[in-house]
């Protein structure tokens, strides 16, 4: 039983992080992509003009958060003060 748990588990935590992974807005824009798509069905020309703007939209917003991730400085370690006096002349 443990070793089935264990195998479910790790598979699961695979698609974690092959889905979600490091930008989960992807699978948020995916996931708003496909339900605009079977909700606009009827409407085809709403949807040829609708669906590339929202992926468009998403894009923008997701290049703007990296960019924005990017240029954040990070946060720079200091070395630890050393015990030893420097010698003096």
């Amino acid at each position: 039983m443990t070793v089935l748990r264990r195998s479910l588990r790790a598979f699961g935590h695979f698609w974690w992080d092959f889905l979600i992974g490091d930008s989960p807005e992807f699978v948020l824009a995916t996931g708003v992509i496909i339900a605009l798509a079977f909700l606009l069905d009827e409407g085809r020309l709403v949807a040829t003009i609708v669906l590339p703007l929202v992926a468009a939209a998403f894009l923008l917003g997701s290049t703007y958060r990296g960019r924005k991730r990017a240029a954040r400085p990070a946060a720079q370690e200091e070395a630890p003060a050393s015990r030893v006096s420097p010698p003096t002349p």
